[in-house]
């Protein structure tokens, strides 16, 4: 039984490790290196436009004003619990244009999750959005963008294609500010670039928002002064 003990061990360690090896393209300067593809480079002449963790009645369609006051269209990660909440608002993002895209059920780190819920929460969260907007998603973005083994084989299996960001704004924290979130998402070159940025401050801070929407019109004026079309994912490869 003892000389059993290792080789279960080792091959228990082994499943581990490459569960949680594509957690790795979630570093930013290795993703080209390892993943190109989940960097979300695209066209040299196009920027993808993406929001995560909405839709959030509270400030989503603030975001959809500003849109459309500029004439772009976006794809927004959804969490089908934010969804939930106000189906009617996922319906209002798909009619006035916009992709949307898978986020998750609920915004926790794969790392923390088994194999099982990490293939209930995605297939889940797809079934809803697809049912309660009338689109089917095309996209998979996890929290935090940290990927394990059951996710990808899991948006495989579901026709998602994984995709993370070039650039973010850092829109996320108490201090951010819409000139540190316009000098943040701005300071690498934009050609091909995939943004990310958050209509909602579920897994923010509070109001973090506010300067996201603040900095939204000068990145697209930035983006604009480049000769850069913005748009969502599905013009983007």
């Amino acid at each position: 039984m003892t000389r059993l003990i290792k080789p279960l061990a080792l091959a228990a360690g082994g499943l581990a490790l490459a569960h949680g090896l594509p957690a790795l393209s979630s570093i930013g300067p290795l993703r080209p290196h390892l993943a190109p593809g989940l960097s979300g480079t695209g066209r040299r002449d196009h920027v993808a436009l993406t929001f995560d963790d909405g839709p959030d009645p509270r400030s989503t369609p603030l975001f959809l004003e500003a849109l459309d006051r500029a004439g772009v269209q976006a794809t927004f990660f959804l969490l089908g619990q934010m969804l939930l909440r106000d189906p009617g608002l996922g319906r209002e993002l798909t009619a006035a244009g916009h992709e949307v895209a898978v986020h998750g059920l609920r915004h926790r780190p794969l790392l923390v999750r088994s194999p099982r819920a990490t293939r209930d929460d995605i297939a889940r969260a797809r079934d809803l959005i697809a049912d309660l907007t009338g689109q089917q998603p095309r996209w998979y973005r996890p929290p935090y963008g940290v990927l394990n083994l059951s996710a990808l084989t899991t948006a495989r299996r579901l026709g998602l294609t994984p995709v993370l960001w070039t650039h973010w704004g850092r829109d996320w924290t108490a201090k951010a500010t819409p000139d540190s979130v316009l000098h943040t998402i701005t300071r690498a070159p934009l050609a091909g670039a995939t943004l990310l940025l958050h209509d909602s401050d579920c897994t923010s801070a509070p109001n973090a928002w506010h300067s996201t929407l603040g900095a939204l019109p000068r990145i697209l004026d930035t983006c604009a002064a480049q000769g850069l079309r913005v748009g969502p994912l599905r013009e983007h490869f």
